[in-house]
């Protein structure tokens, strides 16, 4: 059946993650459009396509026992050096996305993926652009807040075209998929509405 490349994230909602999608169009970073402002929970992973059932259980399952939580994005930081990325920083809700990002990789699970770095949730706003648009985005965007509760997390697939489509969202408390998060302007990264099952 093959491989896809999935990954796991909250989306940032309207009308902040529209706004932070064209304000990183706008520093001149390609990818833009193609991925859907968030804050990583799995980052891109090759798995079997015929795994994808059990994940989708696994999340289902992390969602049904978790809390909504408070989230709030306040100035910039970077990785420079060491990784060619700016970002918004994430004030508040750092803790509830680490108890999320742990559960979803847990040893146990069907997605048990080592990390490159430390996790640290963040909204990427540029990556791998040159260093005078990235010192741009860290200037312009060091005086953005953004706040809300976070009531569900989603998984995406990365398709041939490199764009990250939105494949469910599972809602806090029940588990069950819901299409709660709209698609970001000018952005393909929604796909059509899907069955929980597979």
């Amino acid at each position: 059946m093959g491989t896809v490349t999935i990954g796991v994230s909250i989306a940032v909602p309207e009308p902040h993650g529209s706004l932070l999608q064209e304000r990183r169009a706008g520093f001149g970073d390609p990818a833009a459009h193609g991925i859907p402002t968030h804050v990583t929970l799995l980052p891109p992973t090759e798995v079997d396509r015929e795994r994808l059932p059990g994940i989708e259980a696994h999340l289902a399952g992390i969602a049904a026992v978790s809390d909504p939580f408070t989230m709030r994005l306040e100035g910039t930081g970077t990785f420079r050096p060491l990784s060619p990325v700016v970002f918004v920083k994430l004030v508040e809700g750092a803790l509830g996305c680490d108890r999320l990002q742990q559960r979803i990789r847990d040893e146990a699970g069907p997605v048990p993926r080592e990390l490159q770095f430390p996790y640290h949730p963040h909204v990427t706003v540029a990556h791998g652009i040159p260093d005078a648009a990235m010192d741009r985005a860290f200037e312009e965007l060091a005086g953005y807040t953004a706040q809300w509760t976070c009531r569900s997390f989603a998984l995406y697939e990365q398709g041939a075209d490199e764009v990250w489509r939105k494949l469910y969202d599972y809602e806090f408390g029940s588990g069950r998929t819901a299409s709660a998060v709209p698609a970001q302007g000018g952005s393909p990264v929604e796909s059509p509405a899907a069955s929980p099952a597979r």
